[in-house]
């Protein structure tokens, strides 16, 4: 965390950059899936956009109402509020761990958060894109309640996979509704639910796609969206929109101002992307300044592919049906899948590797910041090994950069220089000219790839920078021969790659 007293404010005339992060959701500990996807990603841009200069606010928080809070709380015999302040300290217990650099990290059940929803709702009832549709909904006669989409269990019609849920598939990623799974129970108790009617409130996605298109793709293109960021988004287009609910029967959520809901609260994922803004909000009272800036404002969004519709689609259209100015989407960065040891992570099931779990391993949590980003799935899904994390620090990190590192503070710190640095300024060489050369084209790549949030290949330029400084050393012969015969050749080696290094740690920071 990086909060300060004096709050970040957009300035005209200077590159204003809002950042969030797909706001964790409080059920469980984040495993290395979730933080790499998001929160983790999300921290190398706001460090490097922060280096560059720019006014930068990284916004993150936990994600806390809906059903899989009420589930887990019913788990835990605890109540909902309970079981959110228990999972929020836990969440931020290990992103303080791995060093993520939130400017405020904040929370969903908040006034900020009821006040900003419930305005956002009454104003697209206003202009008539919602409405009421009598839905057939699970229904519980064991424990006597209807079941919102994730208290209902089953098999997935489309992939056959047995644990699907009543509002996705985690295998084949299809949205889903609950009566369409095979072989439906109940959550709570096991029993088959019923069919019964029920009313909620639907946002006319239909009436809204064609501004929407014409938004994504003015902004698809403007902000260089990832590929599988512009692919769902496409995808969801071509097979027309439809009316979505966006209530629910629970209790544990923003109440719908809406008379006769009194019961039934905002669905959870029409509800959650606002808790960008709210949290901003708790962060300062300023927030439109954020959030209602869009010409000087860059919003840059970072996710795991199975968010990007709800960004995507659901989110701008209920920031355009609004009617008001918004700062919307300008970049969305997603990610495939980190899968683990040939599977994949499971909060549920408990399977893979956990923020916590990497805290008790002793090992820095920069050397999982490390291998996390170099094997980050953005163009298909990458595996976590525990084979391959222990070589990637040893024969990257290690024999790389540490090694340049090591060799040239080892020996400014011998007794050839007594850690005093020589003046390298008496000797010149078309080699040095030819090397810098390299480095400030490799360099210039490093800065347009992360501006263009391509994290990954901004690490390996990186690496491939402190590849030409062992390469340095080595062309040159750095030894105490050297130092002996050529003392203003090796003064200008040392200096050399002693500026190298200061690169390096800049170029890194972002990273580690």
């Amino acid at each position: 965390m990086t909060e300060t007293a004096k709050k970040i404010l957009p300035v005209e005339g200077e590159r204003n950059v809002l950042i969030t992060s797909a706001l964790p959701y409080v059920n469980n500990v984040p495993h290395l899936g979730n933080i790499v996807g998001s929160v983790l990603s999300a921290d190398v841009f706001a460090r490097f956009s922060r280096a560059r200069g720019y006014n930068t606010l990284y916004i993150c928080g936990t994600d806390e109402y809906g059903t899989a809070t009420e589930t887990k709380a019913i788990e835990e015999k605890v109540t909902p509020g309970e079981l959110c302040a228990k999972y929020n300290a836990l969440h931020l217990e290990v992103y303080t761990w791995f060093n993520i650099s939130f400017d405020h990290f904040g929370r969903t059940p908040t006034q900020q958060q009821t006040d900003i929803a419930q305005d956002i709702f009454k104003k697209l009832y206003k202009n008539e894109y919602l409405e009421e549709q009598t839905t057939t909904q699970p229904y519980c006669e064991t424990h006597k309640s209807f079941l919102a989409d994730r208290f209902v269990e089953g098999t997935c019609p489309l992939c056959n996979y047995d644990d699907a849920r009543g509002d996705q598939c985690d295998k084949c990623g299809h949205l889903l509704e609950p009566l369409e799974l095979l072989k439906p129970r109940c959550k709570l108790d096991g029993a088959t639910p019923v069919p019964r009617e029920t009313k909620h409130i639907y946002l006319r996605l239909d009436k809204l796609q064609p501004v929407e298109e014409e938004w994504f793709k003015k902004s698809s293109k403007e902000g260089n969206w990832s590929s599988n960021g512009t692919h769902i988004t496409t995808s969801w287009l071509k097979e027309g929109l439809n009316p979505r609910g966006i209530t629910r029967d629970l209790k544990w959520g923003t109440a719908v101002p809406l008379e006769g809901y009194e019961e039934k609260v905002m669905y959870v994922w029409f509800d959650a992307c606002i808790g960008y803004v709210s949290i901003t909000a708790c962060y300062t009272d300023e927030w439109e300044k954020w959030w209602r800036n869009p010409e000087n404002v860059k919003l840059y969004q970072f996710m795991g592919k199975d968010n990007v519709p709800f960004h995507t689609v659901v989110f701008p259209c209920t920031q355009i049906g609004t009617g008001d100015k918004w700062t919307m989407l300008n970049t969305i960065s997603t990610t495939e899948y980190l899968n683990y040891e040939n599977g994949k992570f499971s909060k549920s099931r408990g399977i893979g590797v956990f923020g916590t779990n990497a805290r008790e391993t002793g090992i820095p949590s920069d050397v999982w910041r490390y291998y996390l980003l170099s094997h980050r799935p953005e163009t298909g899904d990458s595996e976590f090994e525990w084979k391959g994390f222990i070589d990637s620090n040893n024969n990257e990190l290690l024999k790389n950069l540490g090694n340049f590192v090591n060799r040239v503070i080892k020996y400014v710190n011998s007794k050839i220089y007594d850690s005093k640095v020589p003046d390298w300024s008496k000797f010149t060489d078309s080699y040095f000219d030819e090397h810098k050369k390299k480095v400030n084209e490799l360099l210039k790549r490093y800065i347009e790839e992360l501006e263009d949030v391509k994290i990954k290949a901004a690490l390996m330029t990186t690496l491939h920078i402190s590849s030409l400084g062992n390469t340095l050393l080595q062309d040159n012969k750095l030894d105490n021969r050297l130092a002996t015969e050529e003392p203003d050749r090796c003064a200008a080696v040392v200096g050399l790659a002693l500026s190298h290094i200061h690169l390096l740690s800049s170029l890194i920071q972002p990273y580690m």
